[in-house]
C-alpha cells in the first residue's frame, strides 16, 4: 500500500493481503442502529457515531503501535424503545447475535489478530445482543467498546451521566462534529428532564411510554461541534484502550 487507509471496504484484496502479511493488525467494527433521533438527527446516528469514533480509534492505535483497519459497519440492531415511530428498522437479538458472532468468526480466520465491535446504540438489549456474540472467543481476539460501561460512561459528559442524552446535547454535539446533516432549527428544540435510564428501571419499554413523543430527550439546544470533538477524543481512547488491552 502507498499509504495507510483507515477504511477495510476502501481497500483492494491485494491491500489487504499486503497489510495482514505485515503483522498483526486489529479491525474496528462500527455498529449502530436505524431509529429516529429527534426531528434533527439522521436515522443512523448511532451508527454515525461509531465510524467516527473507529476512525480516529486507528490514528490512536498506530501512536501504540498497532495496526488497525475500521470494518464495515452494521447498521441496524434492536431498537424496541423507538417501536410505533417512523424509520424504526430494527432486528431481533437473536438475529444481531448470530450477524455479529458470524462476522467475528470469518475476521480471525481471514487473518486479522482481534475484533472490535464499537457500539453507541445503547439499548440493554441490543448491548446484551452485542457483548453476547464474542463470548467464548479465545483470549485476546474479540473485545466490545461502549460506553455503557461505568469505566468509559463516566469519562463523558453530564448529560450523558444523566441518562437524558437520546439526540439530546451529547449527540446532537457527536453529530455535528461528525459531520451529520443536523436539521436546521435544533437550536430551538425545547429541552427535555426525562432520563432514559431512569425509564428502563422504572420498566418503561418504549420512548412513548416515557412520554417522549418527539423521540429525544435532553438539551440538543446547547450541542455544539466543540464538545462533540472533546467527546470524540474520549470515545476514541475508549476503543484504542479496550483493542490494546485485550492484544497485550
Amino acid at each position: 500500500m502507498s499509504a495507510p487507509r483507515h477504511h477495510l471496504g476502501d481497500m483492494t484484496t491485494d491491500e489487504t493481503h499486503t497489510l495482514l502479511a505485515s503483522g498483526r493488525v486489529a479491525v474496528l467494527v462500527p455498529v449502530g442502529s436505524v431509529e429516529p433521533h429527534g426531528p434533527h438527527l439522521p436515522l443512523r446516528t448511532d451508527t454515525l457515531i461509531s465510524e467516527q469514533a473507529s476512525t480516529r480509534a486507528v490514528d490512536l492505535l498506530r501512536r501504540r503501535n498497532i495496526q488497525a483497519v475500521v470494518g464495515p459497519s452494521v447498521p441496524y440492531g434492536v431498537t424496541e424503545y423507538a417501536s410505533g415511530f417512523a424509520g424504526a428498522i430494527g432486528v431481533s437479538a437473536a438475529a444481531l447475535n448470530a450477524f455479529l458472532r458470524a462476522i467475528c468468526e470469518r475476521f480471525l480466520a481471514t487473518g486479522f489478530a482481534h475484533v472490535c465491535l464499537v457500539n453507541n446504540h445503547l439499548e440493554p438489549a441490543h448491548d446484551e445482543a452485542v457483548r453476547a456474540s464474542v463470548a467464548g472467543f479465545p483470549l485476546g481476539k474479540a473485545s466490545v467498546a461502549c460506553p455503557l460501561t461505568r469505566r468509559w460512561g463516566r469519562t463523558l459528559t453530564d448529560e450523558y451521566k444523566r441518562g437524558n442524552c437520546h439526540a439530546g446535547r451529547y449527540e446532537t454535539s457527536l453529530a455535528l462534529a461528525g459531520g451529520a446533516a443536523v436539521r436546521a432549527g435544533y437550536e430551538k428544540l425545547p429541552s427535555i428532564d426525562t432520563s432514559l435510564a431512569e425509564g428502563i428501571r422504572a420498566g418503561k419499554k418504549t420512548f412513548a411510554e416515557m412520554g417522549l413523543d418527539r423521540a429525544y430527550t435532553g438539551s440538543p439546544a446547547d450541542a455544539s461541534r466543540e464538545e462533540g470533538e472533546a467527546t470524540y477524543e474520549k470515545l476514541a481512547e475508549m476503543i484504542a484502550t479496550e483493542v490494546a488491552e485485550a492484544l497485550g
